[in-house]
């Protein structure tokens, strides 16, 4: 009854008219900011920080959380509609969410991006708070042997992307295997890789490798086609901006799916939204 009591003042402060005033302010900064390729949700809470002095601590907090949640959405609307993911728990929205804008329903991919961001981030945090202690205790006896074995569960999910093609999963696996140990191993602080030159100390950057694979690559690709003349036309929503009955219904499933892995998923050490938004997608594409 003591967490719900302070759940419930939690709620009260939080739906105070200045405090949604700043929420929605945060909201606004976080997916403005989201949408620009390579600045994640750490890097925007960094830079924004300065904006909050001055502030009620509560209001700073409540803004500071918009910016957050703001940045996560942001990136994934550059996923749907440039198929450039603006970090990392946004790839698997790129693939198919770009192919919803092509055939027109971007508004719906958005739309619906933004409700199961919603739905699952308000379960997320009511789960953590009731459940935060025993948690907390279960993630400190997590060892080598825990860590080893959550990458490799993580990585055999590649197996279920790759379709009928085996060998493409695999490849792709080695070589990001292959770019990850670039850098300063933490263990010995020896250098991995490098080959010489200083700025591979600090590894190769998970956006620069997105922005690399998916975005210069949709970029060639159209100056190719410009160039041969065979340019995709303009690609123009159809139907309605929102999402339709149908659409809905089939959505739920995944939606509720989807939280209660990334719920799970989430609070192993290490794991993060990208492990999750990856094994929830093979477990809906598996299911589909």
């Amino acid at each position: 009854m003591e967490t719900f009591n302070h759940i419930i003042n939690g709620f009260g402060v939080a739906l105070m008219p200045i405090n949604l005033w700043y929420t929605f302010v945060g909201v606004l900064i976080g997916t403005i900011v989201g949408i620009l390729p390579g600045i994640g949700p750490s890097a925007s809470i960094a830079l924004l920080i300065p904006v909050t002095y001055g502030m009620d601590p509560a209001s700073g907090l409540i803004m500071m959380a918009g910016v957050y949640y703001g940045t996560k959405y942001g990136g994934s609307t550059t996923a749907i509609l440039i198929r450039t993911p603006g970090e990392a728990a946004s790839v698997m929205t790129s693939i198919d969410g770009y192919e919803m804008a092509r055939n027109g329903r971007a508004g719906a991919a958005l739309a619906i991006s933004a409700i199961g961001s919603f739905i699952a981030g308000t379960l997320g945090v009511v789960a953590l708070t009731l459940f935060a202690v025993p948690l907390a205790s279960t993630a400190l006896k997590f060892g080598p042997a825990e860590y080893f074995t959550l990458m490799l569960f993580a990585l055999t999910a590649v197996a279920s992307l790759s379709g009928k093609s085996p060998a493409k999963g695999l490849l792709s696996t080695i070589l990001g295997l292959m770019i990850a140990t670039i850098g300063i191993d933490l263990q010995s602080g020896q250098q991995r890789f490098t080959a010489g030159i200083a700025e591979f100390q600090d590894g190769i950057g998970f956006i620069v490798v997105v922005v690399g694979m998916f975005a210069l690559a949709e970029v060639f690709r159209g100056l190719e086609k410009i160039h041969t003349g065979t340019s995709d036309p303009a690609m123009r929503i159809t139907g309605k901006l929102w999402i339709t009955k149908e659409e809905w219904r089939r959505s739920k499933g995944p939606i509720w799916r989807g939280s209660i892995l990334g719920f799970l998923i989430g609070i192993w050490p290490g794991a993060g939204g990208s492990i999750a938004s990856l094994l929830s997608y093979s477990a809906v594409k598996r299911l589909s």
